[in-house]
């Protein structure tokens, strides 16, 4: 059994909180942040995302027990709900103050981006609107990049569609590995009322977007590393999507790939993310 440090941590769905503070850190760095801005906005983030991971333990904790995650800490007894939960509330607090530092405007982004988390986890994922929360929360990603600066500026219109088509696309992705578990207890989102393959094709078609969108939103064709994403992500696609009937790990990596392509090219984008 892990100590209940290290299993307050697995709690934390530590894969991918660290993987959104690792994209908002690029942001920050890409739009020009000073580094104690990075330092503090990349640890705002990491608390906010931890504060989602446990909550969604704490909240789900009859549900995982019910469909035995042993995946789970609490569902395997390492860790009690109560500590779980208070160290959610801990984590947001955390959040909150450190992006207070970084101005009102970077704080209220934030909290789009943890909030909707939380609303996700409270009861939105049972529901049609499942969607919303990624779709808002990962496109406020570059607005709060942005905010962050000395002297606050809005990001590119097209930069703020490309995170709400990565948070979509990253909803179908996440929910598409459990969507029997959840079935089986009652959690019914948008992925769940499309079904595996119509969820599975639009994971892949969101990608594409985001890619044609950046495409367009860098200037056209001749920004090399939107044309190389968009070309990368037509191909994804196109295996991807005659896949979809199959119950196969390569959908999960071609999805990876994808969002990681159109991830790169916004990094990479720079001054361009600024309107």
């Amino acid at each position: 059994m892990p100590s209940k440090p290290l299993a307050l941590l697995a709690s934390t769905h530590p894969g991918p909180s660290i993987v959104v503070t690792i994209v908002e850190v690029g942001l920050g760095i890409a739009v020009g942040l000073d580094p104690v801005r990075v330092i503090l906005l990349g640890f705002a983030m990491l608390a906010g995302q931890f504060s989602i991971g446990l909550s969604n333990d704490w909240l789900d904790a009859d549900r995982d027990r019910a469909v035995g995650r042993g995946d789970k800490p609490i569902t395997r007894g390492w860790i009690g709900v109560g500590a779980v939960r208070a160290a959610a509330w801990v984590s947001v607090a955390i959040s909150v103050v450190l992006a207070g530092v970084l101005g009102w405007l970077a704080l209220a982004a934030l909290v789009v981006v943890v909030g909707t988390g939380w609303a996700y986890n409270l009861g939105l994922k049972k529901t049609a609107f499942s969607i919303v929360p990624y779709i808002l929360s990962f496109a406020c990603l570059p607005a709060l990049a942005t905010l962050a600066l000395p002297t606050p500026a809005a990001p590119a219109a097209w930069s703020l569609g490309v995170g709400g088509l990565l948070g979509a696309a990253a909803h179908f992705a996440n929910t598409l590995p459990d969507l029997d578990d959840d079935r089986a207890t009652g959690v019914s989102g948008l992925p769940h009322r499309l079904g595996r393959r119509v969820s599975s094709i639009l994971t892949y078609v969101l990608l594409l977007a985001a890619a044609a969108l950046e495409v367009a939103g860098s200037g056209g064709f001749g920004y090399l590393p939107a044309d190389i994403g968009l070309g990368a992500s037509i191909v994804i696609a196109i295996v991807g999507i005659r896949m979809a009937a199959l119950r196969t790990r390569w959908h999960f990596r071609f999805i990876l790939l994808a969002a990681l392509i159109d991830v790169a090219v916004l990094l990479f984008a720079g001054s361009r993310l600024l309107a």
